[in-house]
């Protein structure tokens, strides 16, 4: 980036403070909804998304969750005002992951017996973060054929430091189980205890933070993305309410001059690459293609007070639809 004046109105964004703590205030509220949020004041471009001179310098880029040209409704993107270009690292190289799968056209064994697990012991020697504590247990499809879904498990007891992952397979919908989760995104801070649930999309970098053991669920889809389910004969009111959903605020770092590892994971396998600077140097974002999290607590649960059981469908929170109308994935 060229130097920069150091001016009200062209200063050099530095990093915001800490980013534990937050409140419901701290985040935006709603489902699907067009964000805009700025860690900097002027930092989002006015009239335009994509002008030649961003401010401040920042480089503006955009993360597609859908491919352009599907309907508006069905259109998911957002615009990234950032310190450094995203393609700034050195290539990628291969790493090891024996305990991740995800191509189970290819991998995966069918077994039709029921199947019961003890969940894996959080590690006591040694430090085994979110990323080298994930582990497989189950699923159907691959991400080559964008159709199917992986059921993982993670265990961790320490943070990820200076590294960070970006999920190009599919979505993660995170479940902590004990242990709560600080997760810097480049759209911001989500600090998710058990109880609450969040949920990081395809293509976005994040960072796991923990406090303590932690362990906890992920179900992780290769086709769409989670919405919310219809309600049909319920009404307008129940279940998961959209106001209940908090999306981050803009937050970001402005650190350079360090060794950065930065893993992707690219058809059920990890590639890692070095960068000499922190990848969450988001300044300012807008757009309807974010991060988020619930309170499971806030759940309207439906139930019968007449006879007979109703279909479990009616404790849905998110819902990842088929080709097929009313088949989930």
């Amino acid at each position: 980036m060229a130097s920069l004046a150091n001016t009200s109105s062209n200063k050099r964004p530095r990093t915001e403070g800490s980013a534990t703590g937050l409140a419901d205030e701290d985040y935006m509220v709603g489902f699907g909804n067009t964000f805009k949020s700025e860690a900097l004041p002027g930092a989002l471009p006015k009239g335009q998304h994509n002008p030649q001179k961003p401010p401040y310098g920042l480089y503006a880029e955009q993360l597609s969750g859908s491919a352009f040209t599907r309907p508006r409704g069905c259109n998911f993107r957002s615009w990234l005002y950032r310190i450094h270009p995203a393609v700034q690292h050195v290539p990628f190289v291969k790493i090891p992951s024996p305990n991740l799968v995800c191509d189970f056209e290819k991998n995966g064994k069918n077994d039709p017996n029921q199947m019961r697990w003890f969940p894996p012991e959080i590690p006591s020697n040694g430090n085994v973060d979110f990323l080298g504590g994930l582990h497989t247990y189950g699923g159907a499809g691959s991400p080559a054929s964008n159709n199917g879904y992986a059921s993982h498990l993670y265990v961790a007891n320490a943070s990820m430091g200076d590294k960070s992952m970006c999920n190009s397979d599919g979505d993660f919908l995170i479940v902590p189980q004990c242990g709560t989760l600080t997760i810097r995104t480049e759209f911001g801070v989500l600090v998710v205890p058990p109880k609450e649930i969040c949920v990081i999309q395809r293509g976005m970098q994040f960072s796991v933070s923990v406090e303590g053991p932690s362990r906890g669920y992920i179900l992780e889809v290769f086709a769409r993305h989670f919405t919310l389910p219809d309600l049909g004969p319920i009404g307008a009111n129940g279940l998961a309410n959209p106001e209940d959903f908090l999306s981050p605020k803009a937050a970001y770092e402005d650190r350079e001059g360090i060794d950065y590892t930065v893993v992707h994971k690219f058809g059920g396998e990890l590639f890692s690459a070095k960068q000499n600077h922190s990848p969450f140097n988001v300044v300012a974002y807008m757009g309807n293609y974010v991060p988020y999290k619930y309170d499971l607590q806030k759940f309207c649960c439906m139930n019968s007070v007449t006879y007979d059981h109703p279909d479990p469908s009616i404790y849905t929170v998110l819902t990842c639809q088929s080709e097929s109308p009313g088949i989930a994935v």
